[in-house]
């Protein structure tokens, strides 16, 4: 949901550069989970303030700058469960990637590799199982047909040539 991009003054508060909609709304989670790759741990917010597109954070546990800079580059996530359910047509990009995406003629263009967001609309990196080409695929209605989560798939009306 974000991630420590660098340490801020002298007493152990981080820019966290957010990954959410609104800037604001990891203020919402009491507790993040702070970390990379299997080194997670639970960490919970002191303080924090919007600072422009960052948050300006004080995390329990950090207590200077140098335990500030050691942080810079993890990422923040919360718990699946203290998230709330998406509505209708709406996904969180993590259910999103590795799904594999198929045009509607029935070719299997490749798997989500991950999402970019573009400011007009998401596009999903697809990843060419055969050929190993990446197709960007706009993540927008007219394009994006159907997303079948049990089925890990996801139609779009796209061609191979593309």
């Amino acid at each position: 949901m974000g991630r420590v991009a660098a340490p801020y003054a002298v007493k152990g508060w981080v820019k966290v550069q957010p990954f959410t909609e609104y800037v604001d709304s990891l203020l919402d989670y009491p507790h993040w989970l702070v970390g990379r790759d299997a080194n997670w741990r639970e960490m919970q917010v002191q303080e924090a303030k919007v600072h422009g597109r960052f948050l300006l954070v004080k995390l329990d546990g950090v207590a200077d700058r140098e335990a500030a800079e050691a942080a810079v580059g993890q990422e923040i996530a919360v718990g699946r469960d203290e998230l709330p359910e998406p509505d209708a047509g709406e996904y969180y990009w993590d259910q999103l990637i590795g799904l594999e995406v198929v045009g509607l003629a029935g070719a299997v263009l490749g798997r989500v590799e991950r999402i970019l967001e573009t400011g007009g609309h998401d596009l999903l990196s697809v990843k060419g199982h055969a050929d190993g080409r990446e197709r960007l695929i706009p993540f927008v209605a007219p394009i994006v047909r159907e997303v079948h989560l049990a089925e890990r798939q996801i139609e779009v009306e796209w061609g191979e040539d593309y």
